[in-house]
């Protein structure tokens, strides 16, 4: 499949496509004239970069969860730990959302007066 249709059936733009065999991601398998061409597997390549961006791995971790063979290797240890993290964050983050309902929504005159909302600033500070 060459470039254009690997960028049509992912959503990845060529330029991005381009990017990630740089990077060694992915590889071509061949050229058309000036057009790379691709396996098929390349689409399952881009679905698993696709997740390990939104789990928030970097490419170069992404990059080692390939074989030289574009096969996937994936560090059940990393995931784990990422998962993890993204629970943490997601804890913060759940915190910081129901901080900022209560101050939406605090009857206190004014928030410099509302406990809850000196405690969501006071944890904000701590975590700089």
């Amino acid at each position: 499949m060459d470039i254009a249709e690997v960028a049509k059936r992912s959503g990845v733009p060529a330029s991005t496509l381009r990017y990630y065999e740089e990077k060694g991601l992915i590889a071509s398998v061949g050229r058309t004239g000036l057009r790379r061409r691709f396996a098929p597997t390349v689409l399952d390549q881009l679905a698993l970069i696709a997740l390990g961006q939104a789990a928030g791995f970097s490419l170069d971790e992404i990059g080692a969860m390939f074989s030289p063979a574009g096969q996937p290797i994936i560090d059940r240890g990393k995931l784990a730990a990422k998962a993890n993290e993204i629970d943490s964050r997601i804890k913060r983050l759940k915190a910081v959302s129901n901080g900022l309902r209560h101050a939406a929504v605090c009857p206190a005159p004014s928030h410099g007066e509302c406990p809850t909302f000196q405690r969501l600033l006071r944890v904000a500070a701590a975590r700089r």
